[in-house]
């Protein structure tokens, strides 16, 4: 069972299993609802005792709404409430109501970038960036940590990376082809410039390998491979934290795949380094 999401509110995913709740589901839902953040900080027991039912029955509800469990469950209305206010000045102005606390969101945000990459998903998205002639770095503005991140370490493993600025998209990009892979961030609210370079790099032939946060993001549907991660609200803004974390995940597995070349570059690098003493 697939956990939907971040974009799929509660309210949503309720009314799509409607005629399928108890009497008893019908109560969980009204409470979570009415006060969602009962769930998102709170126990199953804690839940379970505010509706008036059993443990068993609100892992039950968290199933119907298509989740594994109540973790699930719990992590995605987290996300809804930190996504219900976009726009930085919002939650300023919300004095942090409705915000899930730091430590909590960190910790899942991290937590996702381990889920994200479970199985063959970390093979499956390193394997274009080891074999492209050339490898593209390409970021929305929220995501710029983490594209920083990525061009820096990727550069002292393997020739041929490349940042694309939106300013020299049109001369960047023409020089992208089918021999390429792209690594593409961008989280909600999604940025044209970063949908629209995405797009040439494809119809270029180029692999698309996207890092963003929900299926509905416009990345997906042009990728040849993607995975999804939780980018939440740290104050105003977004954090970088989940972002940097995949990205460092990246280095490592490719520095792994490339092994002899990978050492041979970094020992090339820091004998011109030496050399050029750009150290004290």
């Amino acid at each position: 069972m697939n956990n939907p999401g971040p974009r799929t509110s509660t309210l949503d995913l309720v009314a799509a299993v409607g005629n399928a709740l108890t009497p008893t589901d019908r109560r969980i839902a009204e409470a979570v609802l009415a006060e969602p953040t009962l769930l998102a900080f709170g126990t199953v027991s804690d839940l379970a005792d505010h509706v008036g039912t059993s443990r068993p029955s609100i892992v039950r509800f968290a199933t119907k709404l298509g989740f594994e469990g109540y973790t699930q469950l719990q992590q995605h209305v987290r996300s809804d409430l930190s996504h219900r206010l976009s726009r930085p000045s919002e939650r300023i102005r919300s004095d942090g109501e409705k915000a899930v606390p730091a430590r909590v969101a960190i910790d899942d945000a991290v937590a996702s970038v381990f889920d994200a990459l479970q199985g063959e998903r970390l093979a499956e998205l390193v394997e274009p960036i080891v074999r492209a002639e050339k490898v593209w770095v390409l970021s929305g503005e929220t995501s710029q940590a983490g594209a920083h991140t990525l061009h820096s370490g990727l550069s002292m493993v393997r020739p041929g990376v490349r940042s694309l600025e939106e300013h020299s998209f049109g001369s960047d990009l023409s020089d992208a082809g089918p021999l390429d892979a792209a690594v593409v961030f961008d989280f909600y609210r999604y940025r044209r410039p970063v949908a629209t370079a995405t797009k040439v790099l494809a119809d270029a032939g180029t692999t698309i390998v996207a890092i963003t946060d929900s299926p509905l993001s416009p990345l997906v549907e042009l990728a040849d491979t993607w995975c999804q991660i939780e980018v939440p609200a740290i104050g105003p803004f977004d954090s970088s934290v989940s972002i940097v974390a995949m990205c460092e995940l990246l280095v490592a597995a490719v520095a792994k795949q490339l092994h002899d070349d990978a050492t041979d570059r970094i020992d090339r690098i820091e004998a011109l380094w030496e050399e050029t003493r750009a150290f004290l």
